[in-house]
């Protein structure tokens, strides 16, 4: 949700201009600080300061420019508007190309403030915004890789962390693009394995030609073109990690092997007829459901069963909205850095766009969303300009159906528990899951 700001600093010597203009303000709906010198604005004014500042460029001891200086050295993106009589406008004109956000010559009317008030405010409201989730994404990377602050995700972080260190092996479910790899690197990272080998293998990928080579290796002279001794690639992964992506892609053939791997943690490479034992364990990832491969025969059900000692489902992108800025925030940032220029503004445009979106792509596909707004090359014709995002009713609709969303996912579709979280009356919220077009059964499907 974006922040609200509204706070407007007035400085001025004057106590009549002083008192005038703050009424002109606040009668336009600002918070407004009054100051009677600079002094006593930068001793309130702090760098986190969530609003504009306007003062009068004339003033005893410190002046409205001088001012300005000081708080740009606080906070370079703070919007500071000047107040300049007739003689001061040349000087005023350069204080914009120092950064100065705008000036207003007097005498001005009323309007004249207070749409540049309101325009600095939406720069100001745009700067703290990309703050915040800047701020948030840091916080959350901390944890590890899988970034989010829902419900859902606390608890598959947590689950991940529990199972770091147990000698077990996990079956990662959820759809392309989810992040299944980087739940498999977290339990790698945060367990005693870390210090070795994290070896993956996207089983889509393995040439069939080359499958048993390449994943058992061989010994020399094995077949025609074995030179010399190949390590396979399970091997490789001997007191650390093995990532099986796509598992559900395994050719059956390959599969009763891998059945003798998780068995009895052992291979024998080709050519040789000796059995290599190996300290491994295996996270496997499917973007299927392996119950429904076992049912029409593309998976050895006796390979499933062993598999299936811990399943962890990882959610989908719109069971996690909530999440979508903070993750847009960290990849825009990472890209912004990569390019050499700094983060740019995420606009309503673009908060559309993350709020609306089904994300069918998930994780990956916002990541490359975030590098074309990076490049400057995101599709804005597509989007609709800040004019376009419907009359205010139609957005509060809008965002209560997103709040209630998020309460029935925090809630697991329990109605109950999503009442205490929202605290409306039962027939209220029937009548609003009703008004817009809401689905309970989805929730309550998520949640078994």
């Amino acid at each position: 949700m974006p922040l609200s700001v509204n706070q407007v600093a007035f400085i001025d010597d004057d106590d009549a201009l002083r008192g005038a203009n703050v009424q002109t303000l606040q009668l336009a709906g600002f918070d407004v600080l009054a100051f009677a010198s600079a002094e006593d604005a930068l001793a309130d004014l702090s760098d986190s300061f969530p609003g504009v500042v306007v003062s009068d460029i004339r003033m005893p001891r410190m002046d409205g420019r001088q001012l300005f200086r000081r708080l740009r050295d606080q906070d370079k993106n703070l919007p500071v508007i000047l107040i300049t009589g007739h003689a001061d406008v040349a000087e005023a004109v350069e204080a914009l190309h120092e950064g100065v956000y705008d000036f207003v010559a007097k005498p001005y009317a009323p309007e004249r403030l207070v749409s540049s008030v309101r325009r600095a405010l939406e720069t100001r409201r745009l700067v703290l915004e990309n703050r915040r989730l800047r701020a948030a994404a840091d916080a959350a990377q901390g944890d590890g890789p899988l970034i989010g602050q829902t419900a859902v995700m606390e608890r598959l972080r947590s689950t991940l962390r529990q199972l770091a260190n147990a000698d077990v092996d996990v079956l990662l479910e959820g759809e392309t693009g989810v992040g299944k790899e980087l739940a498999a690197r977290a339990l790698h990272l945060w367990g005693r394995r870390r210090d070795r080998e994290f070896v993956t293998m996207d089983c889509a990928a393995l040439p069939s030609s080359m499958l048993e080579s390449e994943l058992f290796g061989h010994e020399l002279g094995a077949f025609s073109g074995a030179v010399r001794q190949r390590v396979g690639r399970i091997e490789q992964a001997d007191r650390g990690t093995l990532f099986l992506d796509e598992i559900e892609t395994l050719p059956l053939d390959a599969q009763g092997k891998f059945l003798r791997l998780l068995e009895e943690r052992e291979i024998v490479p080709l050519g040789s007829n000796r059995p290599r034992t190996l300290d491994i364990r295996v996270v496997a990832a499917a973007k299927t459901n392996l119950g429904a491969a076992v049912t029409s025969g593309l998976f050895r059900e006796d390979l499933f069963h062993r598999l299936d000692v811990v399943r962890i489902r990882i959610p989908p992108l719109r069971e996690r909205r909530d999440d979508i800025p903070l993750l847009f925030a960290h990849f825009l940032a990472r890209a912004s850095e990569r390019l050499g220029g700094s983060p740019r503004a995420v606009d309503d445009a673009v908060h559309w766009r993350l709020l609306n979106h089904d994300w069918p792509g998930n994780v990956r596909e916002l990541n490359h969303y975030a590098q074309r707004v990076a490049l400057g090359l995101s599709d804005q014709a597509g989007l609709p300009q800040a004019a376009d995002l419907g009359s205010l009713p139609e957005r509060v609709a809008t965002y209560e159906a997103h709040l209630i969303e998020e309460a029935l996912t925090s809630a697991g579709g329990d109605v109950r528990a999503a009442l205490g979280l929202l605290r409306i009356p039962r027939k209220t919220f029937y009548d609003k899951v009703e008004r817009h077009k809401l689905s309970l059964d989805k929730h309550r499907q998520r949640a078994k």
